[in-house]
C-alpha cells in the first residue's frame, strides 16, 4: 500500500467484494473519493484488480486487492481478516460480488443453482458474520441486490431467488446487528451496464432509455456507508422509478 497524503481526511476503512470490475469498481472508487481506505476482493480479474488498486491510490487511498473465491464459505473469514489487517480495521463491508446468469427451469443444473446461491447469497452472509465481529465501534454493511426481485423475468429464477434472499438477509441482519450499531442496508439497481454482446438498440428497448450509470449505484452505496446507523434494513432502488 502507498502512504496517504498528510491532509487527506479518513472517513473509514471499507472492503468491497467484486471490487475489481464494473459496478464493484465504481463503488470502490466512489468510497475512495469519499475518504475511505479500500480493500477490494476479486477472483479471476487479477489485471483489472491491479488497475483498480492503482486508481484508488491515485485518489490518495490506502488500497489493497485480495484474491478470493467466495463460493467457498471459508474464504469469507480469510478475506475479511486480510482486509482488516491491511487497513488496520474495518468500518464498511460492501457485498457486491455476484454471478449474473440466466437459469431456465428446464436446463438449470444443481451445480449451477448451488454456484449462484453460494456467491450471491451465502458469501454475503459469511462475509457479514466475519466483518461484524471486527466492527467493534459500529459500522455499515451494504448489500447489492437487483430490481429483478420486484420485476421478475422468465428464465432467471435462480438468480432472482439469490437476490431476493439477499434482501431478506438485509432486513433480518439489520435487526440482529442494530444493538452493535451496525447498519445493514441494500442497494437494488436496475439496468446499469450494457452487456458487450447486446446490440445498442436492444439495450435501449430493454431500459426504455433510462439505464442507470455505475456512478448512480456507487452514490447510493456511499450514502449507506456514511449514513446514521439508525437508517437500517432499507432497500433502495436505483432504477429510475421502475419499482414505484
Amino acid at each position: 500500500m502507498t502512504s496517504r497524503p498528510a491532509d487527506r481526511k479518513i472517513a473509514g476503512r471499507a472492503l468491497v467484494t467484486g471490487g475489481a470490475i464494473r459496478v464493484g469498481r465504481a463503488i470502490a472508487l466512489a468510497l475512495a473519493d469519499a475518504g475511505f481506505d479500500v480493500a477490494i476482493a476479486f477472483h479471476r480479474s487479477a489485471a483489472e484488480a491491479r488497475r483498480t488498486v492503482e486508481a484508488l491510490r491515485q485518489r490518495g487511498a490506502n488500497a489493497i486487492a485480495i484474491r478470493a473465491d467466495l463460493r467457498d464459505a471459508r474464504a469469507a473469514r480469510t478475506v475479511v481478516a486480510e482486509a482488516a489487517r491491511a487497513l488496520r480495521g474495518l468500518d464498511v463491508l460492501v457485498n457486491s460480488a455476484a454471478l449474473f446468469e440466466k437459469t431456465p427451469l428446464a436446463s438449470t443444473t444443481r451445480a449451477r443453482w448451488d454456484e449462484l446461491m453460494s456467491l450471491n447469497l451465502r458469501a454475503a452472509f459469511f462475509c457479514t458474520q466475519a466483518a461484524s465481529a471486527r466492527m467493534t465501534g459500529g459500522g455499515h454493511v451494504v448489500n447489492v441486490s437487483d430490481v429483478i426481485t420486484r420485476a421478475p423475468r422468465p428464465g432467471w429464477a435462480a438468480y432472482t431467488a439469490s437476490k431476493a434472499g439477499l434482501e431478506a438477509l438485509t432486513r433480518t441482519l439489520a435487526l440482529e446487528l442494530r444493538d452493535q450499531q451496525i447498519a445493514v442496508n441494500c442497494v437494488a439497481p436496475g439496468a446499469v451496464l450494457k452487456p458487450a454482446r447486446l446490440a445498442p438498440a436492444r439495450w435501449r428497448a430493454i431500459t426504455h432509455g433510462h439505464a442507470a450509470t455505475a456512478a448512480d449505484v456507487a452514490a447510493a452505496v456511499v450514502f449507506f456507508a456514511t449514513c446514521p446507523t439508525h437508517i437500517t434494513g432499507q432497500i433502495l432502488g436505483v432504477d429510475a422509478g421502475s419499482r414505484a
